[in-house]
């Protein structure tokens, strides 16, 4: 058994490996909430083009870049997440940013505090449950924490953006390619709770085959409440426009209806084959909106999330 499914945090490869990646997803909000960036190291080990990267997603002035250092400048550990590329490290206790592109110029030190994991047991290491277990899987998930405190401040392009106060948020990928569809929602940032949520629905590839899969979860003041289809959840009540995103989750328990209004967009590199090729849109200042009820019908949260981060890959629409 690969005892590092305990640990998904921790690099789950090696730089043996062939059209492999994988990336770590560090998503920082301020206090206020009027700034959002998201920092993705990662690595791409491929014949033509091995290479380690850290892309940016600034909130502020609504742009992504996408810094390369040779595989010689990644380091791990194998016992607990803290990964080096270049001069920036990358911890579950915080980050330490240098980085420098003919687009951007990022310094500076963020600290987590009180950061919440996912929940685990014996059977489900992580968020996808007893699929971790399960061979020849193109792209594997796993959510590193929940909610967390900030404490630091960055430099970036010479505006000093203050993260005391605000909140953050780690997930990660790893395997040979994204799946070939997709919807992602995310946010911890709701006013008067300590709230955090995500969705992933997928078409994901699995031996000539494909299986639609959802992993969910919708944190509330110390509470889970999971939806999965591993545990038999289902998705319903789906609609998409330009404006609007609507989907209604169910488990043995409780629904969820969800409503995210659109915003802006960015570009982002994504993994096809290890190979860090393939383009795709991220919002990261969109809106939800959550509604949770229980089996009788009583709603037990009603909120509103900001800075939310929003991934559509519209061919989902066909599998769904």
């Amino acid at each position: 058994m690969n005892l590092r499914l305990y640990k998904p945090s921790v690099f789950q490869g090696n730089l043996k490996k062939k059209n492999y990646f994988e990336g770590w997803y560090f998503k920082q909000v301020t206090r206020d909430p009027s700034y959002t960036c998201s920092i993705i190291p990662g690595i791409s080990l491929v014949k033509n083009d091995p290479h380690a990267f850290i892309q940016i997603m600034d909130g502020f002035a609504g742009y992504t870049d996408y810094a390369r250092y040779p595989v010689e400048q990644f380091s791990y550990r194998t016992n607990h997440l803290d990964i080096k590329i270049g001069s920036s490290v990358f911890t579950e206790r915080g980050m330490t940013l240098d980085i420098n592109t003919e687009k951007t110029n990022l310094t500076g030190k963020i600290d987590f505090a009180n950061v919440v994991s996912y929940p685990q047991t014996l059977f489900s290491p992580g968020i996808m449950g007893w699929y971790s277990f399960v061979p020849f899987m193109e792209c594997n998930h796993g959510v590193v924490s929940v909610n967390h405190d900030l404490r630091g401040e960055i430099t970036i392009n010479g505006k000093l953006i203050d993260f005391y106060g605000g909140k953050g948020y780690i997930e990660k990928d790893w395997g040979t390619s994204f799946p070939e569809a997709w919807i992602w929602i995310q946010s911890n940032n709701f006013e008067g709770h300590n709230v955090s949520f995500m969705l992933s629905i997928a078409k994901i590839p699995w031996l000539g085959r494909y299986f639609v899969g959802l992993i969910s979860f919708l944190f509330i003041n110390g509470k889970f409440y999971l939806f999965s289809t591993y545990k038999g959840s289902s998705f319903s009540e789906i609609r998409n426009d330009n404006e609007l995103l609507e989907i209604t989750l169910r488990n043995n328990t409780n629904k969820l209806n969800i409503r995210v209004l659109k915003n802006s967009f960015c570009d982002l590199a994504a993994p096809v084959a290890g190979e860090m090729s393939r383009r795709i849109k991220e919002s990261i200042d969109s809106e939800l909106q959550i509604q949770l009820f229980d089996k009788s019908g009583k709603q037990i949260y009603t909120g509103t999330g900001r800075n939310v981060g929003l991934e559509i890959i519209e061919d989902i629409f066909s599998y769904i």
